[in-house]
C-alpha cells in the first residue's frame, strides 16, 4: 500500500485526502496551523463542485446539510432587480460556510490522517518524492512518499521548490473584505450588484445566514481607511440598497476578513512531475469573480484519486491528471479575469448604469446558459477500492 503526503489541509487537500483514501492510499495530511477554528466565510458550491463531492464520497452528507440557492438575482447599486435568473435543476448550486465543508471532509477521514502544526521545511521531488517538516514540539520528521500532492495555496512552497522556473502570485488589483451576518435573514437567492470599481455580493448559507462580499478596485479604497476591516467595509457599502448595508454591520466586527486578491497566471508548465501533483490554488489560483476556486479545487480533487491508484505507475497517472485538468482549469481561469472587466473592474459610473442596463434587458435564461459551460461537469466514475 503507497503512502499519499498531502501538503495543505484546506478544501482541496482535505478533498484528496479522502478520495485518495477511497482509492486504498495511505493518506497523511500535513497542515501548519496548530488547529482547525471556525473561522472564514462562505463560498458558492456550485454544480460542478458537488458533483466532485459526489465522486469522493462526501455529496450526500454536504447535500444532506447544505440549502440550495433558488436563483441568482442582479441588483443595481440602489436594489433595483435587474434580472432574476433561477438555479436549473440540472445544475444546482447552494451557499456553505467555508467551516461547514472543512468540518464535513475532516470527518470523512479518521483522526490520524491529519497532522497539524506540521510546517514543511523541505521537499523533495522525483519519482520518490519527501517531505521534511517540523512538529509544534520542534521534532522534525522526514517522510518518504510514493505521491506527494501539493495542496498549500497560491503561495505554495511545493510549487517554489519543485517548479523554480513558475511565476508567482500577481497582484489582481483588487481588495476584498468578507464576511457572515452574526444571525439569519429571509434571503433565499444569491445576490450580486456593483458600483464603479465595486462587486457586491449576498449568498445565504445553510444555516440561514448570509455570507456576504465586497470588492473593490485598489484606486478606489483610498490611503485613509483606518478603522479596521468592519468599519471599512461598512463605508465602501453606504448607499447601496438595505440587503447590503444591513448584512455588514450585522456581521461580528472581529470575523470581517480583509485580502488583497492575488492570482496565478496560467503558464505552460504541467502541474505533474514525477510523482509530485499540485493542486487548487497552488496551482491555478484565478480571481473570484466566478465563484470558481473551490469548485475547482474540488475538481482536481475528484480526478486525482480517479486517476492514480498506489499500484499504478504513479508518473504516468500523473500525467494524466494534468492532461485532464489543466485545459479546463486554465479556461476557467482565464474566464474569472474577462468576468472582472466586465463586471466589478469598471470604474466609470456611466459604463456601470450601460452594463446595469444591458443586464435587465438580457433573458434570464441566456445568463443562465452562460454559465453552464462552467459549471456543468462531468465528474470521473471512482473506483472504489476501500
Amino acid at each position: 500500500m503507497g503512502l499519499a503526503v498531502v501538503v495543505g489541509a484546506g478544501i482541496g487537500g482535505l478533498a484528496a485526502a479522502v478520495g485518495l483514501r477511497r482509492r486504498g492510499w495511505d493518506v497523511v495530511v500535513l497542515e501548519r496551523a496548530p488547529q482547525f477554528a471556525p473561522v472564514g466565510a462562505g463560498l458558492t458550491l456550485m454544480a460542478n463542485g458537488l458533483a466532485a463531492l459526489d465522486a469522493i464520497g462526501v455529496g450526500a452528507s454536504v447535500r444532506a446539510t447544505v440549502r440550495p440557492l433558488e436563483a441568482m438575482t442582479f441588483r443595481s447599486r440602489g436594489g433595483r432587480v435587474l434580472v432574476r435568473a433561477a438555479m436549473p435543476a440540472d445544475a444546482p448550486s447552494c451557499g456553505v460556510h467555508r467551516a461547514t465543508l472543512h468540518r464535513l471532509l475532516t470527518d470523512a477521514l479518521p483522526d490520524d490522517v491529519v497532522r497539524l502544526g506540521a510546517e514543511v521545511t523541505g521537499v523533495v521531488g522525483g519519482s520518490s518524492p519527501e517531505v521534511t517538516y517540523c512538529s509544534a514540539d520542534g521534532s522534525t520528521t522526514t517522510l518518504p512518499a510514493n505521491l506527494l500532492v501539493g495542496a498549500d495555496g497560491v503561495r505554495s512552497l511545493v510549487r517554489s521548490v519543485l517548479w523554480p522556473e513558475a511565476r508567482g502570485p500577481v497582484a489582481v488589483g483588487s481588495t476584498a473584505w468578507r464576511g457572515v451576518t452574526r444571525g439569519p435573514t429571509p434571503l433565499r437567492d444569491a445576490e450580486v450588484s456593483w458600483g464603479p470599481g465595486t462587486e457586491v455580493g449576498l449568498v445565504p448559507l445553510e444555516d440561514g445566514r448570509v455570507y456576504w462580499y465586497v470588492s473593490v478596485t485598489d484606486d478606489r479604497i483610498g490611503s485613509s481607511r483606518q478603522g479596521g476591516a468592519h468599519a471599512d467595509a461598512s463605508a465602501l457599502v453606504d448607499g447601496w440598497y438595505a440587503g447590503v448595508v444591513d448584512a455588514v454591520p450585522g456581521t461580528d466586527p472581529v470575523a470581517v476578513l480583509r485580502t488583497e486578491l492575488v492570482h496565478l497566471r496560467p503558464g505552460p508548465a504541467p502541474w505533474a512531475r514525477g510523482a509530485v501533483a499540485l493542486l487548487g490554488d497552488a496551482a491555478h489560483a484565478m480571481p473570484p469573480y466566478l465563484g470558481q476556486g473551490a469548485n475547482q479545487a474540488l475538481e482536481d480533487a475528484a480526478v486525482l484519486a480517479a486517476v492514480v491508484a498506489p499500484d499504478d505507475d504513479v508518473p504516468t497517472a500523473l500525467a494524466e491528471y494534468d492532461r485532464r485538468r489543466r485545459p479546463r482549469a486554465t479556461r476557467v481561469a482565464r474566464a474569472a479575469v474577462r468576468a472582472g472587466r466586465t463586471g466589478q473592474m469598471v470604474r466609470s459610473a456611466a459604463a456601470v448604469a450601460l452594463r446595469d442596463r444591458a443586464i435587465a434587458l438580457a433573458p434570464a435564461g441566456m445568463l443562465t446558459r452562460a454559465m453552464g459551460g462552467v459549471v456543468r461537469w462531468h465528474a470521473p466514475v471512482m473506483p472504489e477500492t476501500r
